[in-house]
């Protein structure tokens, strides 16, 4: 699909192989081919519900409303319309490199009741289960899916299909019912305690303590009718509708946080992405408040000197060098990067080439470098953010007219809240945690939190979220992204830097085993059987701490869902990452 021009010699390459046996997460399979549309989502129904739209002469943004609206329903663990998240959509132009590529920021914002120390006790001290920043009526922010889907629909689709179709696959599959996967009644095992100290969240996802099992026919009556309300009344409705009431009622009712006003209020914003080179490719990202976009391309950036190639994809040079500047691009993640409208964001001295090449003076292909030697690249410019979850989902979706849509959304954590709302089967997020709710105090996933990030009225919360378009001679060639928390801006670079450094198809570019560094903590974490012994062996003995990740969701990083697009040829090539037992790529 993808070429590279490197050349490495077959002595090089029986050593590599040798020397750095790859463990890959499945046998190597080929990506779903398809001549006209592709959806490539965590859950076929989902999927189906986004090609069904393109074949009633949707473009990828319809079919991408379609299929966010779908998950809200078969995979409530991510899936919502109680959240938020980010759109990068690239409208196709006549010839390559004559389009367009829009980003759309629907990420939740601090209710106008939101204070910076909301979550710290009387002891000084965070806040745990009910009433944190985790659990409960007053853990969410107000709500973006939504708005974020009608505000690119309105602008960015095709106008042959209505908001009313692109809503009938979500509202069909909650009121009509569908199949409980075996992934999903396991989850609701998994998160119970989460979920049942809630009413609502407890008859509908666990069955009132019975439980649903594999295969049995799910009906979930309260979010078809919220569905058939957006459907009949369009998307305002959530906003200043009956449902709007709703959750405002039931918020007020629980002490939470979010009122009539704060709905109302509520606008997704429209942005500009941002665009760096990698040997000859074009890579297009979700700008601040997203993380990712600025720290892929510092990698980029970092790793580009390098014969990457020639390291081979599994070695432990090749690991050593991607975790030492995922090291350094984390660094400069924590220092700088907030909601470009309450900080200033220095993108431009962050993604300078010359900066970039100095954060590697210090690099050695020998040694690790400390995460306490290394300091924020432009100075203290403001204390460290961050907070995240790694319960999101993405899908990817390019229609037959080379339309793209890479779209990221989240609760936040799984299930977010745990809260439902009554009557209207509405999952909500957790999203205050993506705020510093303490200054100083590592979050939930170990990330240091500080001012940058700090809780106003308002404000959005920093995310890792980075949808990702790559560009090869202006013609798309990929669509990426990824969930994980901060571990999705190292999955995306490694699925990039498969692709293009080591001339991967796309489902071999997303089943590679992926590794991930944070700068703090100190650690390389690596998939379940993601590592040879010797590999292992060759990153201790350069100063390397490594870890494998937990047992959680079988051990694995992220979860790729990817398109491939072949320039010669114009197939698009769907690749369902198989960390996910129900993603499904899904072309016409």
């Amino acid at each position: 699909m993808l070429t590279t021009h490197r050349l490495i010699s077959a002595p090089l390459i029986a050593a590599l192989a040798l020397l750095t046996t790859p463990l890959p997460l499945a046998a190597k399979r080929a990506a779903i081919e398809a001549e006209h549309g592709m959806v490539v989502s965590v859950h076929e129904l989902a999927s189906q519900a986004g090609v069904e739209i393109l074949q009633k002469g949707g473009n990828a943004v319809d079919a991408a409303v379609a299929t966010g609206l779908a998950l809200t329903v078969v995979y409530p663990f991510a899936g919502n319309i109680g959240g938020g998240g980010f759109m990068m959509i690239h409208l196709a132009g006549a010839t390559p490199g004559t389009g367009r590529d829009i980003a759309i920021d629907y990420r939740e914002t601090a209710p106008a009741s939101a204070t910076r120390d909301m979550y710290v006790g009387q002891d000084g001290k965070l806040r745990q289960g009910a009433g944190s920043s985790t659990v409960g009526w007053q853990a969410s922010g107000v709500p973006g899916s939504v708005a974020g889907f009608a505000l690119a629909m309105q602008k960015y689709g095709s106008g042959k299909v209505t908001w009313a179709q692109v809503v009938e696959p979500a509202r069909r599959l909650a009121a009509e019912g569908h199949i409980v996967s075996q992934a999903t009644a396991a989850s609701f095992h998994t998160f119970a305690k989460l979920l049942a100290p809630f009413a609502d969240s407890q008859k509908i996802y666990l069955k009132q303590g019975t439980f649903w099992k594999a295969g049995e026919h799910w009906v979930q009556a309260d979010l078809g009718a919220t569905m058939a309300r957006l459907q009949k009344n369009g998307p305002r409705e959530f906003y200043e509708g009956e449902t709007a009431q709703k959750i405002a009622a039931a918020m007020s009712a629980h002490g939470g946080n979010i009122t009539l006003a704060d709905l109302k209020n509520y606008q997704a914003v429209e942005r500009t992405p941002l665009r760096g080179k990698y040997r000859g490719y074009e890579i297009v990202l979700m700008p601040p408040p997203s993380s990712g976009s600025i720290a892929i391309l510092q990698m980029l950036g970092m790793i580009e000197p390098f014969d990457v190639a020639a390291m081979g994809s599994n070695s432990a040079a090749k690991y050593h060098l991607f975790a030492e500047v995922m090291k350094r691009a984390f660094r400069d993640r924590a220092e700088y990067l907030g909601d470009p409208a309450f900080i200033q964001v220095p993108v431009s001295q962050l993604l300078d080439p010359a900066y970039i090449k100095g954060r590697m003076a210090d690099f050695s292909p020998n040694r690790a470098t400390p995460a306490t030697a290394i300091q924020p690249g432009l100075g203290k410019f403001m204390a460290r953010p961050m907070a995240e979850s790694t319960e999101t989902t993405h899908f990817s979706i390019v229609d037959a007219a080379g339309n793209a849509v890479s779209n990221t959304y989240t609760l936040n954590g799984a299930y977010g809240s745990g809260v439902t709302i009554p009557g209207t089967g509405i999952l909500m997020n957790n999203e205050m945690d993506d705020f510093t709710a303490q200054v100083g105090t590592a979050n939930m996933f170990g990330l240091i939190q500080g001012e940058a990030n700090a809780i106003v009225p308002g404000k959005r919360p920093l995310s890792s979220m980075t949808p990702t378009f790559v560009f090869k001679n202006g013609a798309l060639v990929l669509v990426t992204g990824s969930p994980g928390g901060p571990t999705i801006i190292n999955t995306v670079f490694q699925i990039i830097t498969n692709v293009i450094d080591f001339n991967m198809a796309v489902a071999q570019a997303v089943d590679a085993p992926r590794i991930h560094q944070q700068w703090m903590p100190d650690v390389i974490s690596f998939e379940h059987q993601g590592l040879s012994a010797d590999t292992a062996v060759a990153l201790k003995a350069k100063g390397q701490t490594i870890k494998e990740r937990a047992s959680y969701e079988g051990g694995y990083q992220g979860d790729g869902e990817s398109i491939a697009i072949d320039p010669k040829t114009g197939l698009r090539y769907g690749a369902a990452d198989p960390r996910k037992a129900d993603s499904k790529a899904i072309g016409y």
